[in-house]
């Protein structure tokens, strides 16, 4: 039996004995041309934002992380130790059903994403780790998804022999080898780097919000089972618990601030295109159901979560710094008093 009919059989199982109970699943038919034009965009999206990614990512900056490789071995175990285990005990925790779970595992098997580097910038990081950190996890993922995904996944009924590795694997490549062609353009024509962002940007803002307009059609008639208090709860303390694990475990691994934070946004911020795509290619839409929408989901509150997040850290750069120069200047006078 094949992964599509393992999921199939668990989607009729689920949809015919549960649906009613708790909602899990809903059938969904998604018009041909429709679901086609969903692929399209996925696979548009997903390619703009790695090829904007790799623009930012310079081979020496790269090579000079790897050299002095603690910070990004902390991020990269921070990465793919806090998020999957958290997906893991948060589907356990609420007793998620099978398509809820590997929904929810996906996501936190994936690699860090690139709003984690505009976040990171946002909240004063160190960018040059950020990034080293996203290309690393990026590349690590090709064998780390299917290795945490194939490890997790064996704690759920159905879902042993279930993980979609060609699914997987095709998402990574797609992932991987537009971000290897913005590195390449980066490190060969620097002076096409900020033509191809500005343009990739643009091109990537519509196409989220037509991916988006078009998923919300395609899953009316399941759109309410997305929003069920588990799946918004889980989609709610994901991005949480790994921006605070994240920056935990930098502090008690002794990194400074500046790290700490970029870990933290590192950790909390998934990579929610490739997570989509990955969905989109592994699982038919009408097995999958209103679990299609959790990526987006997710990105809404991963997005306002962070944005609190650095909102708290401007508020306290803003207080602490007059503090700081008030007790600066007091100590100068007092010295000048002491002197004879």
């Amino acid at each position: 039996m094949n992964v599509t009919e393992i999921y199939k059989e668990i989607a009729y199982i689920y949809s015919e004995g549960n649906a009613s109970r708790n909602g899990s699943l809903g059938e969904l038919n998604a018009p041909s041309p429709l679901n086609h034009v969903i692929n399209i965009l996925t696979i548009i999206t997903l390619s703009i934002t790695m090829i904007s990614l790799g623009c930012t990512m310079e081979i020496s900056k790269i090579k000079a992380h790897l050299f002095q490789p603690e910070g990004v071995a902390i991020a990269m175990l921070a990465q793919y130790g806090i998020m999957p285990l958290t997906a893991f005990c948060l589907a356990k925790t609420l007793q998620m059903d099978s398509i809820k779970a590997v929904t929810v595992l996906i996501c936190g098997c994936c690699p860090g994403g690139s709003l984690s580097n505009i976040f990171s910038l946002a909240i004063d990081g160190d960018m040059n780790l950020s990034i080293v950190m996203t290309t690393c996890s990026s590349f690590a993922a090709l064998a780390l998804m299917p290795l945490l995904l194939f490890i997790y996944c064996q704690g759920f009924t159905g879902l042993e022999k279930a993980v979609p590795y060609a699914g997987i694997i095709m998402a990574l490549a797609l992932t991987l080898v537009p971000c290897a062609i913005g590195i390449a353009i980066n490190h060969y024509k620097p002076s096409y780097t900020p033509v191809v962002k500005k343009v990739g940007l643009s091109i990537l803002t519509t196409s989220c919000i037509i991916l988006s307009i078009l998923s919300v059609i395609a899953t009316k008639d399941v759109l309410w089972m997305a929003l069920k208090p588990d799946i918004v709860g889980t989609a709610a303390l994901m991005p949480l618990i790994g921006f605070m694990l994240g920056y935990g475990m930098s502090v008690l691994c002794r990194l400074n601030a500046q790290c700490s934070r970029t870990i933290s946004m590192e950790t909390g911020c998934q990579n929610i295109q490739l997570c989509f795509a990955i969905i989109k290619v592994a699982f038919p839409i009408d097995v999958i159901g209103a679990m299609f929408l959790f990526p987006l989901i997710y990105m809404t509150f991963q997005c306002a979560e962070a944005l609190l997040l650095v909102l708290c850290f401007r508020c306290y750069q803003r207080f602490k710094a007059p503090a700081e120069a008030k007790h600066w200047n007091g100590d100068i006078k007092q010295e000048k008093l002491q002197q004879p």
